[in-house]
């Protein structure tokens, strides 16, 4: 059974940068895309930026500019988040979409006190 592992997640100051990571347990083939979501309390998780297997990404509306989502040969998926808001503070979720299914984290905290 594979499982994603996510790490990073922690508190930081309004302002401040955070990196987020997530690996595989085991082996992903025809992988489609990596992404990252997030869920704050009392809201539905949505999507935060997507890396296609071609090196195609999209950004939700809010964090444009401020995140970067990048991944690498071994399957992990990387978040890079920068000028961080309280808005920001959720659960971060690791998703990886095939063809067949999609794999998810089981997700990290981050919180940005206002």
């Amino acid at each position: 059974q594979v499982q994603l592992v996510e790490s990073g997640g922690g508190l930081v100051q309004a302002g401040g940068s955070l990196g987020l990571s997530c690996s595989a347990s085991g082996s992903i083939f025809d992988i489609r895309a990596m992404g990252w979501y997030r869920q704050a309390p009392g809201k539905d998780r949505e999507l935060v930026a997507v890396v296609t297997r071609g090196g195609y990404t999209n950004y939700a509306d809010s964090v444009k500019g401020r995140f970067t989502i990048s991944s690498n040969v071994r399957n992990t998926a990387y978040l890079q988040m920068s000028s961080l808001k309280p808005e920001d503070t959720a659960v971060y979720y690791c998703n990886i979409e095939t063809y067949s299914r999609n794999y998810w984290g089981r997700g990290t905290q981050v919180t940005v006190p206002s």
